[in-house]
């Protein structure tokens, strides 16, 4: 999985978890929180961006996403189970990676899914899911990391 900074170029996941730790030592007294998002863009195939945002609450934020196409079309459904299951992936990951280095960050997933739209029938199970698995979830308007870092990528 490679990983795009807008600052520092394509980055493996070890070097983006590297970025992270560095980015959250360099001021720790302050507070930060890792957030994962994903969304999806149909145009010839189905383009998913999984987006990483560390946020260093009240002082701005550093972000990174990764980028995968599938030829064929999935329905909504489908589309946004796959999103938060990309989401998850990921979240893990970092999750793994976090209690070998005896790190504790707040983490929650960002999903593009909301109480008013098309989406509004997949909410209480999407998000059973995502808290089912032991992370944090936001909708929107508040899941900004899918519906705003991710999405600006899918295009």
């Amino acid at each position: 999985m490679e990983f795009i900074s807008p600052t520092k170029g394509r980055l493996t996941f070890d070097q983006v978890f590297a970025d992270v730790m560095a980015f959250a030592e360099a001021n720790p007294d302050d507070s930060y929180r890792l957030i994962v998002g994903t969304d999806s863009q149909i145009r010839d195939g189905t383009c998913f961006v999984t987006a990483l945002i560390v946020h260093r609450k009240g002082k701005g934020a550093r972000f990174y996403y990764t980028r995968s196409y599938e030829d064929h079309a999935r329905s909504l459904r489908q589309r946004i189970f796959y999103e938060a299951s990309l989401s998850l992936s990921l979240a893990s990951r970092l999750a793994e990676k976090l209690a070998e280095t005896g790190h504790e960050i707040d983490m929650e997933i960002h999903l593009d899914v909301g109480t008013n739209g098309a989406t509004k029938s997949l909410v209480k199970e999407v998000v059973g899911m995502v808290n089912g698995s032991g992370f944090l979830c936001r909708i929107k308007p508040e899941s900004y990391g899918a519906s705003s870092v991710a999405d600006r990528y899918t295009k």
